[in-house]
């Protein structure tokens, strides 16, 4: 079955490229309305679609785009924690042309969606199966889709950075280990880069409390590491929120190689281009076992979980 958001939830802080104030509201939407954002500060032709023909190619983030004037980025991070929630219809309401980057990580609006509850509704579930192998490349990067029962994200990173270096980590998604395993990680840049994305107008509102800065063998920001490969956990967190614009959930594998939101986004229009490629399927009680969002509960998040949302990613639940 289809389920939307319990009730309204308000998301305030900046956003992370554009260092603007943003305010974020996602609420309840009707069956088989899928995933929208509304640009509340323009009129006319403000809806954009959360769609992977809306992708619009940008650096460091993933932007959708209307067609018709309205854009918003950085949506990767909300979209796979109602992905993770399993969450399938919602309207998210923004004042700004921004996602709020909270403390960079998917914790504070899966926190937030489960404090509200899921509301069951009676629609049948559809998810696209992957039936062939798709992969697209980039130099030495690739990323690739396989046949899988249920959602599965294999990630590979490496960075000459000591801190950082050679990480790789498999996940099966299902039974809440988006949740238990991915939600909290946060985004990560070098500080090597930071002042060449300052100078092109990107990472204005980055913060050593939003993003886990690394130089060399060091990390920057307070209190260290979440995990000690939060960094490839973060890029798994990317995927399953870039995945998410597939607009169903997938039942397949999801590799990446040096992988990031434009190649993922260049993966999903070749496998809809390849039309024996995928199939729609309708979820069948064992399959809807296996989706991400399949038996989470807000009480059965562990300690460090429970200290993912930062102090300056504040967060009202409204009727």
């Amino acid at each position: 079955m289809q389920a939307t958001i319990g009730q309204a939830v308000v998301f305030t802080g900046v956003g992370l490229h554009s260092g603007k104030p943003a305010r974020l509201t996602v609420r309840p939407a009707e069956a088989d309305h899928g995933i929208t954002f509304r640009r509340t500060d323009l009129t006319g032709n403000n809806v954009i679609p959360a769609r992977w023909d809306n992708v619009l190619p940008t650096p460091l983030c993933t932007m959708l785009d209307n067609g018709q004037g309205a854009t918003v980025s950085t949506v990767e991070h909300v979209m796979a924690a109602l992905a993770g929630c399993g969450i399938h219809n919602a309207l998210i309401d923004i004042d700004g042309p921004e996602v709020p980057i909270l403390d960079g990580s998917a914790a504070p609006f899966v926190r937030a969606i489960l404090a509200t509850g899921l509301r069951k509704q009676p629609a049948p579930r559809m998810a696209i199966r992957v039936v062939k192998p798709v992969e697209v490349r980039d130099g030495a990067g690739f990323a690739r889709l396989s046949p899988a029962d249920h959602l599965e994200i294999d990630f590979v990173i490496d960075f000459a950075d000591q801190a950082i270096g050679h990480q790789e980590k498999r996940l099966d998604m299902a039974n809440g280990a988006f949740v238990r395993e991915l939600m909290d990680s946060r985004t990560f840049c070098r500080q090597s880069d930071v002042t060449a994305m300052q100078e092109n107008g990107l990472a204005l509102g980055g913060t050593y409390f939003n993003a886990v800065v690394f130089d060399g063998d060091r990390v920057l920001s307070p209190g260290g590491l979440r995990h000690q490969d939060e960094p490839v956990r973060h890029k798994m967190l990317d995927a399953m929120g870039d995945l998410a614009l597939a607009g169903a959930p997938l039942l397949a594998r999801y590799t990446g190689n040096r992988a990031g939101h434009a190649m993922t986004n260049k993966l999903l229009r070749a496998l809809f281009a390849q039309k024996d490629a995928w199939e729609w399927v309708r979820c069948t009680p064992s399959i809807e076992g296996q989706l991400p969002g399949a038996g989470i509960e807000l009480h059965r998040l562990d300690a460090r979980s429970g200290k993912a949302q930062a102090d300056d990613a504040p967060v009202a639940i409204t009727a």
